[in-house]
């Protein structure tokens, strides 16, 4: 739907989403070529990396699954820890599908939740009720090619630039870390708190008896849920807050 009651047809949807989803794809683009960097560093080809970024557009939750594949870490672990760092994605899905009318078919809603990452949910739960499947459709064929594809040529570039330069290339990883906690620490201290506290927790971890003896994504898988369970406990988003 758009303004007014015009209703536009799935193949308007769909260039509308194109339209929406370009900008996305531009930034996927740019990110996706540094975690081609951690991909190549975990030893995985440019067509592995691709793959690995089609179908799990993530970028906290590939940066993971590449840290902990480059440690040889077991399966169970790895399924672990891309559960909880995509954990966020189950939420924005159920929120996107109640904004779909109720006659979507189930196999519209799987594909919807497919590509349900935080630049997509957000133009979606702007668009009005109901909402288009198809519109989605057109931001991920966008979307995705940009992410994986970004990807793929961050492993390339890795397996062609000099060890030096690709070492300076993975700090641009923790810079867009950097670029999505500051925000948000800044405009909230409670965030702000449990953000540092993260950093203080995670550093104690390492070097604490018993605990640095575990392996560095157990720890982190530990830390996500206790952390995080904490905040929600403590300090819950008001419904008002959460509306606005």
């Amino acid at each position: 739907m758009v303004e007014g009651s015009i209703k536009l047809s799935n193949s308007q949807e769909i260039r509308n989403g194109i339209h929406d989803g370009i900008p996305i794809a531009l930034g996927y683009l740019v990110v996706g070529f540094t975690l081609g960097i951690a991909a190549r560093n975990a030893g995985l080809t440019p067509i592995q990396g691709f793959l690995a970024s089609f179908f799990n557009n993530a970028s906290a939750g590939e940066y993971a699954a590449f840290t902990l594949i480059e440690a040889d870490a077991p399966y169970l672990e790895l399924a672990l820890m891309t559960l909880i760092a995509n954990a966020r994605y189950m939420l924005m899905s159920c929120v996107i599908s109640q904004k779909l009318a109720p006659d979507v078919s189930i196999w519209h809603r799987i594909f919807v939740g497919f590509d349900m990452t935080d630049e997509i949910f957000g133009i979606a739960a702007a668009r009005k009720n109901p909402l288009n499947p198809f519109y989605n459709y057109g931001a991920m064929i966008v979307a995705l090619p940009g992410w994986a594809g970004g990807t793929m040529l961050g492993v390339l570039a890795g397996n062609a630039l000099p060890a030096s330069v690709v070492s300076a290339l993975s700090v641009a990883l923790y810079g867009m870390f950097l670029a999505i906690i500051i925000p948000p620490s800044r405009d909230d201290r409670v965030v702000g708190g449990f953000v540092l506290l993260s950093f203080a927790a995670s550093f104690l971890a390492a070097n604490l008896p018993v605990i640095m003896e575990l392996s560095g994504g157990t720890r982190t898988i530990i830390l996500t849920v206790v952390i995080s369970a904490a905040a929600a406990w403590f300090f819950p988003v008001k419904e008002e807050q959460h509306d606005a």
